[in-house]
């Protein structure tokens, strides 16, 4: 007698959900890997530069350090803004 859950399909039911899940794993995994990366990808193009830094960030990190004068940083300022 056939078992009254399995309907005779019980191997091929059984095999089906593992599939299912992998499935919606594999979409889920992709979708993170897809969104991760445009978001790497859009920081970078900020207009970083060294340890991810923008430019203006290590200017002032120079006029800190005393490695430029003022005028210098003003006219490097100047420079490198739109």
């Amino acid at each position: 007698m056939m078992d009254m859950m399995n309907n005779g399909h019980g191997s091929m039911m059984g095999g089906m959900w593992f599939f299912s899940i992998l499935f919606w794993v594999l979409i889920i995994a992709g979708v993170v890997f897809i969104t991760r990366w445009f978001l790497e990808r859009g920081r970078n193009k900020e207009g970083s530069g060294v340890n991810g830094d923008s430019a203006l960030a290590i200017l002032e990190k120079r006029y800190a350090k005393g490695e430029i004068d003022r005028e210098t940083f003003e006219q490097m300022k100047k420079d490198i803004e739109p």
